[in-house]
């Protein structure tokens, strides 16, 4: 009786941890479920690679788009064309210079009685090139003095305000520079500044600078005389 009193105890109380274990199974079997799934390739898991590759493509996204927004212009639209204060039509009636000494294209700005800033364009095509030098084109130092000289004409001449036709002569340059080549395919960009006008002597000073992009290739001081045709 003993024995089976013992044997009864020792029965049920097998049955209350089974029972237990069973109760307990579904809460057993979702928590490795769980953990797998985190440390597996599963929905958690893919979840998790979908955040990192969505934070991924931002941050490589993000260089692209600016990237993308800053597109380089290119280059034959990058730089602008000079203005036209002065077509070479408006040039030729207030210069007496023909060809192939007529030595200025364009005026880009223009201020009468002040300066004068105009452009020359420096082609393989020019007069002189065949001789200074069959190898090696380069402007000549005395044209770009001419070349500015005439800009200079420009600004005393003035036909617009005073319907000048008088001439101008050289009558001395003083201080000249040359600091640079102006070879062919330049653009020689040329400003002359009226400093000194004695309209009773007819004698202008001036000064005067030729640029290449940003870098003088010329500089001096320029004196004229005016006389009448």
């Amino acid at each position: 009786m003993a024995s089976t009193a013992l044997s009864q105890s020792l029965f049920s109380t097998f049955n209350s941890h089974k029972s237990i274990e069973n109760a307990s199974l579904p809460l057993a079997q979702s928590l490795p479920r769980s953990v797998s799934l985190n440390k597996s390739s599963g929905f958690s898991g893919s979840n998790l690679r979908f955040k990192k590759t969505h934070k991924t493509s931002i941050v490589n996204c993000t260089p692209n788009g600016s990237e993308s927004s800053k597109i380089e212009t290119p280059i034959e639209l990058r730089y602008p064309a000079y203005p036209t204060v002065l077509d070479i039509n408006q040039i030729r009636e207030i210069l007496p210079h023909r060809f192939p000494f007529l030595l200025v294209d364009r005026v880009i700005e223009y201020n009468p009685g002040v300066s004068a800033v105009a452009i020359k364009n420096v082609t393989i095509n020019d007069n002189f090139f065949p001789g200074h030098f069959p190898e090696r084109p380069i402007m000549p130092g005395v044209l770009m003095v001419e070349a500015m000289a005439q800009v200079g004409g420009i600004v005393m001449l003035q036909p617009e305000v005073g319907g000048s036709k008088e001439n101008f002569f050289f009558a001395g340059i003083d201080k000249v520079r040359f600091r640079k080549p102006v070879i062919a395919g330049d653009t020689l960009v040329m400003r002359m500044t009226l400093t000194k006008l004695q309209r009773r002597f007819g004698i202008a000073k001036m000064e005067g600078k030729a640029y290449v992009g940003s870098d003088v290739v010329c500089e001096g001081e320029f004196l004229m005389a005016m006389g009448s045709e």
